[in-house]
């Protein structure tokens, strides 16, 4: 059972995140929040929206979430952080992520189903571990590509 400041805290992290990610109707029935606003101020826009969702997750730390479930909601801010830093097109994904509404369902279902919450956020962690493992080893081997390419380009001249 959760207490009053429980409750009370769950519900302005939920007011927030609707805030940050769906409190503004486009044209189409499109939902964007101040988030994506913000993150079309190049560099600054995103660490402020980055800043705001950390709320979220200190919240999700005040309340007892798991270690998995905290790791996969600033992974969430993470992406979001990341890719909304790509001008244009990170400004788009920024707007369909919705790290903060992820997040704060994270945090329910953790508070209504911890054990279960858990299992599927260690399986999330890992994807990510294993997808950010493949994308550094890729980046290596370009790197060499170009290396070689250079050298190559370099020794025929």
């Amino acid at each position: 059972m959760r207490s009053p400041a429980d409750s009370a805290s769950l519900e302005q992290v939920r007011h927030l995140a609707r805030q940050l990610d769906t409190s503004i109707q486009l044209p189409g029935g499109l939902r964007v929040g101040w988030d994506a606003v913000l993150g079309l101020v190049p560099v600054v826009g995103d660490w402020a929206g980055a800043l705001l969702s950390c709320y979220i997750i200190w919240q999700g730390v005040r309340l007892g979430a798991s270690r998995e479930v905290l790791l996969r909601m600033v992974g969430n801010v993470g992406v979001e952080a990341l890719v909304g830093a790509v001008p244009f097109l990170g400004d788009v994904f920024d707007a369909a992520w919705k790290a903060n509404i992820r997040n704060v369902r994270l945090l329910e279902n953790h508070l209504a189903a911890p054990i279960a919450t858990r299992r599927a956020s260690r399986a999330w962690v890992l994807g990510i571990v294993l997808l950010l493992v493949a994308v550094l080893a890729l980046a290596v081997t370009l790197a060499v590509l170009a290396v070689r390419a250079l050298t190559s380009i370099g020794s025929q001249g």
